[in-house]
């Protein structure tokens, strides 16, 4: 049996784990196979999205699983294209259908949409409502800047639980990391370990020496030592692989612990490569979400 792993708690008091399995670029034909295989090595919490395409693989392998419904925190992400209080409000229903379920643990925005922000807070407006009726229990977003956080604040009324950003050893976002816990919201790191990003040198965080003379101090990976880094920073994690043991390493980060010195090493690695997410053209992206 796998030790039940921590978790963290949202400013709305909705316990989430801290270490998620994510699935962006996992191939719709793979997702129901390399979730079960997060579910059966311990995992409880999957990340999803309506632009991955994948909802019905994560709903497949949900129901494979056996698992109560409350055992497993469901989190997806709501499209620009489906911006908008009722077309987001459809959103949610598309989701829910292809994931196979009533609620939603987590729902929140996929990005900010400066060019249509209006719509964008429209969109948050509509979570506030499901929350309200209880379709979700949290909401959230991701890829927002404080300028965009606080103009939805400004806003909106809930606060949200979690803002989803790039974050890992070389990228490390401090200023938004700051704005977030500084308003409750937690910070989840997608490309928890760097695996994202092309380097022109071909260095990455998996490849550091620095990073790698921690693990090696400790008996463990490099993405080992970066999840743990992540997770006694108060950071929720979301590592991806559609590979078993690869699923199964991400997952064994509990054991150990980082002194402050090599965390304080690891902290000294930012690169400051942030992708800034209001410069992506959005429209370019040609993402439909199709009915369920």
């Amino acid at each position: 049996m796998t030790t039940p792993q921590p978790h963290f708690t949202l400013n709305n008091g909705v316990e989430l784990p801290q270490i998620g399995f994510g699935v962006y670029q996992t191939p719709p034909e793979e997702t129901a196979d390399a979730v079960q295989t997060a579910l059966e090595t311990g995992y409880r919490h999957i990340d999803t999205a309506a632009a991955y395409g994948n909802e019905k693989g994560v709903g497949e392998a949900l129901k494979r699983s056996g698992l109560a419904r409350s055992d497993v925190f469901l989190e997806t992400k709501v499209w620009v294209v489906d911006y908008g209080y009722d077309q987001t409000l459809h959103a949610f229903e598309k989701s829910v259908a292809k994931l196979g379920v009533d609620q939603i643990d987590l729902l929140i925005l996929h990005q900010a949409y400066p060019k249509y922000f209006d719509k964008t807070i429209q969109a948050y407006k509509a979570l506030e409502t499901l929350l309200a009726d209880g379709k979700v229990r949290a909401i959230g977003v991701s890829n927002f800047l404080p300028v965009r956080l606080e103009r939805l604040l400004a806003e909106t009324d809930v606060v949200p639980a979690v803002n989803q950003i790039e974050v890992h050893p070389y990228t490390q976002q401090r200023e938004l990391q700051d704005f977030n816990r500084e308003h409750g919201i937690i910070t989840q790191a997608w490309s928890p370990i760097g695996g994202l990003r092309t380097y022109s040198d071909g260095d990455t965080p998996l490849t550091n020496d620095t990073i790698a003379a921690i693990g090696k101090a400790h008996g463990k990976t490099p993405a080992q030592v970066m999840l743990r880094w992540h997770i006694q920073e108060g950071r929720q994690v979301i590592p991806k692989s559609v590979r078993p043991a690869r699923i199964a390493e991400n997952f064994d980060v509990f054991d150990f612990e980082l002194s402050a010195e090599e965390i304080t090493r690891i902290d000294s690695l930012e690169q400051g490569m942030t992708m800034v997410p209001d410069e992506l053209d959005l429209d370019a992206f040609g993402i439909e979400v199709p009915e369920a």
